[in-house]
């Protein structure tokens, strides 16, 4: 499989390459040259394991062997805390809640950034390199990647997130790895800024002359097809003919994951947008505006973005690929903060996705809700697709991702039922642990001279 770029739809790179760049030389983000096909027959009665390999190794090439990926897959899960790694629940008839919060950090982004870890570590062993991984997180994320990586020799890694704008749960679980070659970095700004500052530098001279940089953002496209899977694994718990998935979304990652799911053959009939009132997806949507707005404080931080960086990879699937004009409607939004689609390409988003933003209050009354209708406790982003899921009448099975553990969020949580979650065992102590977090002005000049002072 061969890789072209979003602003230049005329490369080809590896796979081994677009796991390092994360951006193309342009700016752009990859995408695969064309999709594999699944037989879903063939995945029947199979372990995660085995699903996940058949979904991975398509999209690999002759950088690595058969044997070595499923090794890798096998190590990725063998710390996950459920013996189904991500388990269906049936709430009510044809409503399905997919739990995505049994890795190490207890959020979603586990299931794709521990595999994304081990591939890394494959890759410099055999490459002999150093590599110095650079994210922004609105709160997972963080956690997520440093825990994949806070071990590994050859490894610098260093994670923007927002000043006092995540949960301090989320960024204990950051701050408190002590490990010497992970940097956390509190941006005086938003995660937007953040996210603007990584950009920034992966197309950066001086950068790319002096260090190995590699992005573990959800531009990354390997962490897309590792999310892939549990879209394949959901559907074949189910036993359904056919399905709609509900995906709470900040920067189009994790919904971008089911349409590739889709492309790959998995009867999937509707995806559905969840947003907070950061909803600049929604918007992108239902009226085909992206434009750029502050960014409010909301109880589901880790969606607190107004730029979905991985929603360039639909714009340029509902351009037709033409690279060229997914180049101009990124510099037209880095210019004027918004652009207007034509009712064409609005149509075109509109046949794939809904959307729907969901207030605070709403947020809280679903919380609410769920905890004494059903007896289930879901996070604040979990909450905005249940909203979803409760409001939504529909012949087609639906299943709404959740997307994190509870206790990561327990003011909202108190808040919403007038108690706090209980926490797991790894959790409860995690607030008399020792911090090491550096505080920087929003600029990139400063986030770049703290990097290269520190390799």
């Amino acid at each position: 499989m061969k890789y072209l770029s979003t602003r230049n739809s005329a490369i080809r790179e590896s796979f081994s390459n677009v796991l390092f760049q994360g951006l193309s030389k342009e700016g752009g983000l990859f995408l695969p040259e064309s999709w594999p096909n699944i037989d879903i027959k063939n995945l029947k009665g199979k372990s995660y394991n085995d699903v996940a390999f058949n979904i991975i190794n398509p999209f690999l090439d002759d950088d690595i062997s058969r044997e070595d990926i499923f090794k890798i897959i096998s190590n990725t899960y063998d710390n996950f805390d459920h013996p189904n790694i991500a388990p269906l629940i049936e709430i009510s008839e044809k409503k399905y809640i997919l739990e995505l919060f049994y890795g190490p950090t207890f959020a979603f982004k586990d299931y794709a950034l521990q595999l994304l870890g081990n591939l890394f570590y494959y890759f410099i062993e055999k490459l002999n390199k150093e590599i110095t991984v650079l994210g922004a997180t609105s709160g997972d994320t963080g956690s997520a990647a440093i825990n994949a990586f806070k071990d590994k020799n050859n490894i610098n890694i260093f994670i923007l997130h927002p000043h006092n704008k995540i949960s301090e749960v989320q960024r204990k679980q950051m701050t408190t790895v002590l490990n010497k070659n992970v940097f956390n970095i509190a941006v005086e700004g938003n995660f937007d800024d953040c996210q603007k500052i990584v950009k920034d530098l992966f197309v950066d001279k001086e950068m790319q002359k002096k260090i190995s940089l590699t992005a573990i953002n959800s531009i990354n496209w390997a962490r897309l097809i590792a999310q892939t899977v549990y879209y394949f694994w959901a559907y074949l718990q189910s036993e359904e003919e056919r399905v709609s998935f509900i995906v709470p979304s900040g920067n189009f990652g994790n919904i971008f994951s089911a349409r590739v799911a889709k492309h790959m053959g998995l009867p999937i009939d509707k995806l559905h947008i969840a947003t907070n009132l950061n909803d600049s997806l929604h918007r992108s949507i239902s009226e085909g505006k992206m434009n750029v707005n502050d960014v409010v404080e909301t109880f589901s931080p880790s969606m607190d973005i107004q730029i979905s960086s991985n929603f360039e990879r639909q714009i340029f699937e509902s351009l037709n690929g033409k690279s060229e004009e997914v180049i101009k409607v990124m510099t037209d939004l880095q210019k004027h903060n918004n652009y207007q689609f034509n009712p064409n390409t609005i149509k075109k988003f509109q046949k794939i996705y809904n959307s729907t933003s969901v207030s605070n209050e709403d947020t809280l009354k679903t919380i609410s809700f769920f905890k004494k209708e059903y007896n289930y406790l879901a996070d604040p982003h979990t909450a905005t697709g249940l909203y979803v899921l409760e409001k939504l009448e529909t012949d087609v099975p639906l299943i709404s991702l959740a997307c994190a553990h509870p206790s990561k969020f327990g003011v909202a949580i108190k808040q919403a039922i007038g108690s706090e979650p209980s926490s797991p065992s790894s959790l409860k102590n995690i607030f008399d642990k020792e911090e090491k977090m550096t505080i920087l002005p929003n600029t990139t000049d400063t986030i770049k001279n703290f990097i290269l002072e520190n390799i």
